[in-house]
């Protein structure tokens, strides 16, 4: 095979086309990427020079393009995966509609019968102040197991259903009705680096939920191999950053006083200044802007999103997963 002439990054090369399990029966692998932190620098000076720049010169042109929004020059980077994951989260996932995708199809092809149950650690009671989110602490484990056997009792039927369904012939666009939305699907997801990072700033954040986190969190430690520099950019302008409002940064100018002379710059604390609620809703902050206020100014945990290379799978293996999990009644009529 002839030595390609694009230029490559040995770190996503070590892990191109291999799959990394998540949750229980879904994955992320890299399937292709174009691009790496020196197409961005490229792009952004429309220049053909090749290995011409330091390193330390190509970061401070990425960060500085990360922290003022330049987002262009990043389009010129791009990411495919194949991803297998719950329908729901699937469902979920393609809100994000600034990717190309193309997903299983259930009316062409036979639907692997692999359904997602939560485990225990993430099985959790509705939370009380988030409407669409659950509590931090596990429910009962007594309950736990009643969800459990309800769910497989449910999906046994689903999957009986499908399996007696296609064995009679029935269209397979007809016999897929009625699989339940933890059934997995699967798809091939090719999106530039841009509009990766906003998804990505999404769903790794602690808010989002924990199946969807899940994906998105192997999927930031394959932009790490991709594309380090801006990776880290990203880190520190979007996923530990905050954009502040007007009125935020008025609180910030009651507390801080800043001088300068030329480019020295000082910031001194006012001796003595508190803001208490009161303070902050007369300066136009309403409660829940104090308390997202108050989340930007906590000290947030900086995780590195490293991939454990100990779980890469092969494709012909997610293949022979996929392949068992259809139901055999139809492979035997066939």
């Amino acid at each position: 095979m002839p030595e390609t002439r694009r230029p490559t990054v040995p770190a996503a090369e070590e892990i191109l086309a291999g799959y990394f399990p998540v949750l229980d029966h879904g994955f992320v692998a890299l399937v292709d990427y174009m691009g790496s932190d020196d197409d961005i620098e490229r792009a952004a000076r429309v220049s053909y020079g090749f290995g011409t720049r330091k390193v330390s010169q190509t970061r401070g042109l990425i960060r500085y393009l990360r922290r003022h929004r330049h987002t262009t020059p990043s389009e010129m980077v791009e990411l495919k995966f194949h991803v297998c994951m719950p329908i729901f989260i699937a469902r979920q996932w393609i809100r994000h509609r600034t990717a190309n995708v193309n997903e299983y199809s259930g009316r062409y092809s036979l639907m692997p019968l692999l359904f997602y149950t939560p485990d225990r650690r993430h099985f959790a009671l509705q939370s009380k102040d988030n409407k669409q989110g659950r509590r931090p602490e596990e429910a009962d484990p007594g309950l736990y197991g009643d969800a459990v056997a309800r769910w497989e009792a449910l999906r046994k039927d689903a999957g009986d259903g499908y399996g007696w369904l296609v064995a009679n012939d029935v269209a397979r666009e007809l016999a897929r009705i009625d699989l339940p939305l933890s059934t997995y699907t699967q798809w091939y997801w090719k999106i530039d680096l841009h509009n990766l990072f906003h998804f990505l700033t999404l769903r790794v954040d602690p808010h989002a939920q924990y199946e969807i986190r899940a994906f998105a969190e192997v999927m930031a430690g394959i932009l790490k191999r991709v594309a380090p520099l801006s990776y880290e950019a990203w880190l520190d302008y979007d996923f530990a950053g905050a954009s502040v409002s007007r009125g935020e940064i008025e609180a910030l100018r009651r507390l801080v006083s800043v001088s300068r002379e030329g480019e020295d710059v000082t910031l001194t604390a006012r001796d003595g200044v508190t803001l208490d609620v009161g303070a902050l809703k007369e300066g136009g902050l309403s409660k829940r802007e104090i308390l997202e206020l108050a989340d930007k100014l906590e000290a947030r945990a900086m995780p590195d999103f490293d991939l454990d290379l100990s779980v890469m799978r092969s494709p012909e293996e997610m293949a022979g997963r996929m392949e068992e999990a259809v139901p055999k009644i139809e492979l035997d009529r066939l």
